[in-house]
């Protein structure tokens, strides 16, 4: 028998209010349907109204604090399973108490439970956020997160993992440019043979930095797939605050673009969720499932990567971050906070060229 205490939970992050995160893929809200999600800590139930809006609420009634999720949803009002009371789910404003008699003043109107703008992205219900006791208004918010896409026709895939981890350790592994060769060794990507030295520069964006545009590693084979329509090769990838990984991959008319989110599910946890499109071999059968297979190979490659690294954080060990291949993990550190504190610094004043072996 094991006699050892049990681990302490791994260290939370603290948390970036005042954005859009995704809570679930929309085609899991169905009309008169109620899901759960967990975002930052915050409990919410969403669903689809049968105009086609999606709501999110906070899944908490404001009356005695049963969860909504619990009662009912007719397409049109959230009903308490506790004492009924009716809620407009999108405002969130109560439109029933069905205990109150002709004597009684209080008018239900009056009463709001939580609720949070909620959009549709990219097969995603992105909810924005706010900062707590700032209120939902649209006018905060800025625009819903997209995947680029450059052409009409093009296919799609998505992939989600769950990271025993905080958003913090998420994001910097998603950035790492130094595991490739170690965590992703497959026939189909590298190996840890093909390491070689790198140059790459990067420059400065608003909330976030970008390594400017590139010819792909040699050693990404996947990367050569585009290389068979004769064009030259770019790739950019831009990270932006609070949780986002761009990459776009171009060659001539034909493109690859992923959006990759870290989101915080509680201050300890996180989940990872990637959105891919493309027009490249657009007429080739079986694509689309090929593409999500070793997709998912490499997703899961990561999240047992972060499983077993939580092991170790559970220490509160001390950690070390150096130069040049963990310089963009310091700089989302300094970004973070400087969006903290509201203050409007930038750790990169200009253009940086960095190198390192991958």
């Amino acid at each position: 028998m094991n006699n050892e205490p049990p681990l302490a939970p791994g260290p939370p992050a603290e948390l970036i209010f005042g954005d859009w995160y995704p809570a679930l893929r929309s085609s899991e809200l169905r009309i008169a349907k109620m899901t759960q999600a967990m975002l930052l800590g915050i409990p919410l139930v969403l669903g689809r109204k049968r105009d086609g809006r999606l709501f999110a609420m906070r899944d908490l009634c404001p009356h005695r604090g049963i969860p909504l999720s619990a009662g009912w949803f007719d397409g049109e009002n959230v009903q308490c399973k506790y004492h009924g009371w009716k809620f407009e789910p999108c405002s969130g404003q109560c439109t029933e108490i069905p205990s109150l008699t002709q004597f009684e003043t209080l008018e239900p109107g009056k009463i709001y439970a939580g609720a949070y703008l909620c959009e549709e992205r990219d097969g995603y219900a992105w909810v924005y956020l706010p900062e707590p006791g700032s209120g939902r208004s649209l006018a905060q918010a800025p625009p819903v997160p997209e995947l680029p896409k450059f052409s009409s026709r093009y296919r799609s895939a998505h992939l989600v993992a769950a990271l025993p981890c905080n958003v913090d350790h998420g994001i910097i592994g998603l950035m790492d440019p130094a595991h490739g060769p170690f965590v992703h060794q497959a026939w189909w990507w590298r190996s840890r043979a093909s390491i070689h030295e790198k140059e790459k520069h990067f420059e400065p964006i608003s909330q976030g930095f970008r390594m400017s545009s590139h010819a792909p590693s040699a050693n990404s084979a996947p990367y050569k797939l585009l290389g068979v329509y004769g064009e030259p090769i770019t790739t950019t990838i831009d990270f932006v605050l609070p949780n986002r990984r761009y990459e776009t991959i171009r060659a001539g008319a034909k493109w690859f673009s992923s959006l990759t989110t870290v989101t915080p599910v509680t201050p300890s946890t996180c989940r990872i969720d990637v959105i891919a499109a493309w027009n490249v071999f657009y007429n080739i059968p079986f694509v689309t499932p090929i593409a999500r297979f070793f997709g998912a190979r490499f997703v899961r490659q990561d999240q047992q990567t972060m499983i077993e690294q939580a092991q170790g954080l559970r220490f509160h060990p001390g950690l070390m971050l150096i130069d040049d291949a963990d310089k963009p993990a310091k700089w989302y550190f300094a970004l973070k906070q400087a969006r903290l504190k509201g203050i409007e610094e930038h750790p990169l004043s200009g253009p940086v060229t960095l190198h390192w072996r991958s």
